[in-house]
């Protein structure tokens, strides 16, 4: 059996060029990097403007897990799928993060015959926008460091800096650090803070943006200190915002690739859901909608973490209105929320998968409680009984929910026939889609609407020092702001041994911190870390170029 880079490898790609004509994109609207990517620049949306939108589709699953959901997957096999039944859509989706890459989850470009290509480019480096994203972030770090050594004129509490450096890798040495050792010339000594790039405020911003001139006044906005005083310091105060959006120029343009079929693909932006808000940009999937009938784009992780911050963070800002949610599931994902170890996962258990499809019932629910037509992708593995596949089909029809077999893993578009018939009826049901909590709400208000709504919890406790935060919050006049939650990915709740559906728990928030510039307060709790770090035995080990040029290892 080939793996996902040999399968890659072996595809012939179409010219970028080719993809785009077929979209309509003219010549002066593409920025090629080389023959299989591009940018595309502001003006084919300006003249795009008046075209109506297209249908929206919101790609989501149940919770991870290390037997595999296969989202990304089922993302780019649906888009290959659509081009088989004569449908013009195209995917939307976020850029991997070097962090996974490297280190267990793996990159973001799908698997097996279902991927985006060319995948070793968009799992390294790309088109550079992981890289300006960082540089952008640690270029108002530096310029605030440097304030303070040059005066500080703006009275900088060292004890009170919020802003964190980056970096786009899993590297947990650089959680807490101290910056400014060596003497007088080297800087005010100070305590810091690495987080990785995919959890940074720049990367919400750029992936929140409207154009360049709604970057640059979002950076403006980012809130980077406090003052002796007590008052908030900007990054427009230490003037960084101008030479950040120079940073971000190119970045903020999406980029154009194909998948294994040649059917086009918009990657930009790539915000972890679990710390982050999980989707890929507001000009992105807008573009997608403008150039296709169809766009099908993802949230990260599960329902409860990407698709909610989906739907109540990006659509109310994008004004975007979903008209289907497709959650993925898998046997072997379904049998671990029973708690069996992932190596049985493989092995024939109907009972565990009976114990287990809870998980994919709240997820069920959780999105229709937004009023939009939900369908499940039911992603099959080579090692799923039909005995196993059917009981998942009967559950649904128990449900009254829309299901159907996904392939695509194995057979690209062709296995992905069923699932994108039902999608296509699904997005012509009737929707009404509403958010799942009021932004007149307080801040603890809408933390407890989305724990008790989205995740099932009996109640949320908050710390002293999540309250003060919060207090602090609202009186910056942030309080009426969408709230994004930072959870681990693994539960509905915010213990990640808690699998399936569990019931009667609390949730506590530790603290909370307000993303100005992008425009949310984040949440943070359980002991989610802002800054992963490497598995003992991480996937770089096992990465190289051969003999020929080639990269190996990669998936």
């Amino acid at each position: 059996m080939l793996s996902d880079i040999e399968i890659a490898q072996q595809a012939k790609l179409l010219p970028i060029t080719e993809i785009a004509n077929n979209l309509g994109i003219k010549e002066e609207e593409l920025e090629p990097y080389g023959r299989y990517k591009a940018k595309i620049n502001d003006s084919l949306m300006e003249r795009l403007s008046d075209k109506p939108d297209g249908k929206l589709i919101l790609v989501t699953a149940i919770n991870p897990t290390p037997a595999g959901e296969g989202k990304t997957t089922t993302t780019a096999g649906l888009g290959q799928a659509m081009a088989k039944i004569g449908k013009n859509a195209v995917i939307a989706l976020r850029e991997p993060s070097l962090g996974p890459v490297f280190g267990i989850k793996g990159g973001a470009a799908g698997g097996g015959y279902a991927q985006v290509l060319p995948m070793e480019d968009i799992n390294l480096h790309f088109t550079g926008d992981m890289h300006a994203i960082t540089s952008a972030n640690n270029l108002c770090c530096a310029m605030l460091d440097n304030h303070m050594q040059q005066g500080n004129d703006l009275g900088i509490d060292p004890r009170r800096i919020l802003i964190k450096r980056c970096l786009d890798m899993n590297d947990r040495a650089l959680r807490n650090v101290i910056v400014g050792l060596g003497g007088k010339v080297n800087g005010v000594p100070r305590e810091d803070h690495f987080i990785i790039t995919v959890a940074s405020e720049v990367m919400a911003i750029l992936c929140l943006a409207n154009d360049i001139d709604d970057l640059k006044e979002r950076l403006g906005r980012i809130l980077v200190a406090y003052n002796y005083s007590g008052e908030p310091v900007y990054a427009h105060d230490l003037k960084a915002d101008g030479a950040m959006t120079a940073l971000l120029k190119d970045a903020i343009k999406p980029n154009l690739v194909q998948t294994l079929e040649g059917t086009p693909a918009v990657m930009h932006g790539g915000p972890f859901a679990n710390i982050a808000h999980g989707c890929n940009s507001v000009r992105a999937t807008k573009l997608a909608l403008k150039l296709a009938d169809y766009c099908i784009t993802e949230a990260g992780f599960g329902s409860d973490l990407g698709a909610e911050k989906f739907l109540d963070i990006k659509c109310r800002y994008a004004g975007l209105k979903p008209n289907a949610i497709v959650v993925v599931a898998t046997c072997r994902a379904l049998k671990y929320n029973a708690g069996i170890s992932k190596a049985e996962c493989a092995e024939v258990n109907l009972e565990a998968l009976k114990k287990g499809i809870c998980n994919l019932g709240v997820h069920i629910e959780n999105m229709r409680k937004y009023n939009v037509p939900v369908v499940v992708a039911i992603n099959r593995f080579l090692t799923d009984s039909q005995e196993e596949l059917d009981y998942i089909k009967q559950y649904c029809t128990e449900k009254g929910a829309d299901f159907a077999l996904s392939d695509v893993f194995a057979n690209g578009g062709d296995g992905g026939v069923e699932l994108a018939k039902k999608v296509c009826e699904a997005v012509e049901k009737p929707s009404d889609f509403t958010p799942i909590y009021s932004l007149d709400l307080s801040v603890k208000e809408k933390i407890t609407a989305i724990a008790q709504k989205i995740y099932g919890a009996k109640d949320v406790v908050f710390t002293n020092v999540a309250e003060k935060a919060i207090k602090e919050v609202e009186a910056l006049g942030a309080g009426k702001l969408p709230v994004c939650i930072a959870k681990t990915q693994y539960s509905l709740s915010d213990n990640p041994q808690l699998l399936g559906a569990p019931k009667d728990f609390t949730i506590t928030v530790r603290n909370v911190s307000l993303s100005n510039g992008a425009g949310f307060v984040v949440v943070y709790t359980g002991d989610i870390m802002t800054m992963p770090g490497l598995p003992k035995k991480p996937a770089a080990e096992g990465i190289n170029v051969a003999d020929d040029g080639k990269i190996v290892g990669l998936f």
